[in-house]
């Protein structure tokens, strides 16, 4: 195996109340980036300038983040971190808030860049000159407190970009489910499937290894015990930490081990048809677990985590979990017809294999196989390969 190396935060706090940890956070000015006003409902936002202020760090905010952030916003936050000059940056909220920071934190250090220059992946010139970044999530999904990705959408051409650099790594990452009681149910089922995609695509990538490989498991595990659990309980704070720090192993795995086709075609889905990233993530995963089941026997382990043997058992155990979640089990539920979709199919066929997230992948695809799962989970029937 060649030599890799593991990339995280320079510390990662979880449990719950650990968003008290600001308190100990360097600096002099922070801007916190959020999303569309529940961390202000809940009070979070004013807790978090609490604590940076016993810190001595006086601190400005940018709200109003929509889901699937534009470069628009991006760059109006941008604006506001030229006028305050902070050397914190922190992203509190959704993975929408946080990766919108986490481009704003590239393009404030470095404004001659575009983002044009920064889509393909590893390119972004070093950060941490200006700022350092702290990211504190308030969903249990994408992990971007400690992954090396931003995804951002060019709303004109309706394509989600993955960023990717290591450079967009998080310095610090807090991880309090406290934050999370906030979510309601459609959310934490979304999010969840979303880390469960995570996890999955991370431990069949080419890339993974003895690091990641545990921590995408046991992750997978507690999806599957504590995820339904937090969706029907939602006060249930022991379920909810147990999701966030699930979400966050799934971050570093696939931070580490990439991921593959599955998220290179959901970001088409949520682009061009706005279905949410998670139930994008759940509707095309099984399928794709049996098209990448002829080149790896892994997913086989992942069946035995859930006391089943077969690639097709674990297929299987996904489609439940995403039923009992009550997230739609094809394409079509959301409401596209069939002339909008045969309409779209080969520019969202053909974006998806330009997307970062193939080239890990187990099985190397052509646009014909891209296409015929794409098909396969419009309609919600299983693919044959």
């Amino acid at each position: 195996m060649a030599a890799v190396g593991l990339v995280l935060p320079r510390m990662t706090y979880h449990g719950l109340g650990t968003l008290e940890k600001l308190k100990e956070v360097p600096g002099k000015k922070a801007v916190i980036v959020t999303g569309g006003g529940s961390m202000t409902k809940f009070g979070i936002i004013k807790k978090a300038q609490d604590f940076l202020r016993e810190s001595g760090i006086e601190s400005s905010v940018f709200e109003g983040v929509e889901p699937d952030p534009s470069i628009e916003t991006v760059m109006k936050g941008v604006e506001l971190m030229n006028q305050v000059q902070p050397d914190l940056i922190v992203g509190l909220g959704g993975c929408s808030a946080i990766d919108a920071a986490k481009a704003m934190w590239v393009f404030y250090e470095h404004p001659e860049t575009t983002l044009k220059e920064i889509i393909p992946p590893f390119t972004i010139k070093p950060l941490r000159r200006k700022a350092r970044f702290v990211a504190v999530p308030s969903t249990s999904g994408t992990g971007t407190e400690v992954t090396c990705v931003s995804v951002i959408t060019d709303r004109g051409k309706g394509v989600k970009h993955p960023i990717v650099s290591y450079e967009l790594t998080p310095d610090i990452a807090i991880v309090d489910g406290e934050i999370c009681k906030s979510m309601p149910p459609h959310v934490t089922a979304h999010t969840g499937l979303d880390a469960l995609a995570h996890d999955t695509e991370a431990y069949v990538s080419t890339l993974a290894d003895h690091y990641t490989d545990p921590l995408a498991k046991h992750s997978i595990e507690m999806i599957f015990k504590f995820l339904p659990l937090a969706y029907r309980e939602p006060d249930n704070l022991d379920a909810r930490q147990a999701v966030h720090d699930a979400s966050c192993m799934a971050g570093i795995a696939f931070t580490n081990a990439l991921l593959g086709i599955v998220h290179a075609m959901a970001h088409q889905l949520g682009g061009m048809f706005g279905i949410p990233h998670g139930c994008a993530n759940a509707i095309l995963m099984p399928n794709v677990v049996r098209y990448n089941s002829t080149t790896t026997k892994k997913y086989e382990e992942l069946a035995m985590v859930l006391g089943k043997k077969t690639a097709e058992d674990y297929a299987a155990e996904i489609e439940k979990l995403r039923y009992s979640l009550n997230v739609q089990s094809n394409i079509k539920e959301y409401g596209i017809s069939e002339s909008d979709w045969n309409e779209k199919l080969e520019e969202i066929t053909k974006n998806a294999m330009a997307d970062t997230c193939v080239g890990a992948n187990p099985r190397t695809p052509v646009d014909a196989d891209i296409r015929k799962i794409y098909e396969c989970c419009y309609s919600g029937v299983k693919v044959d390969f």
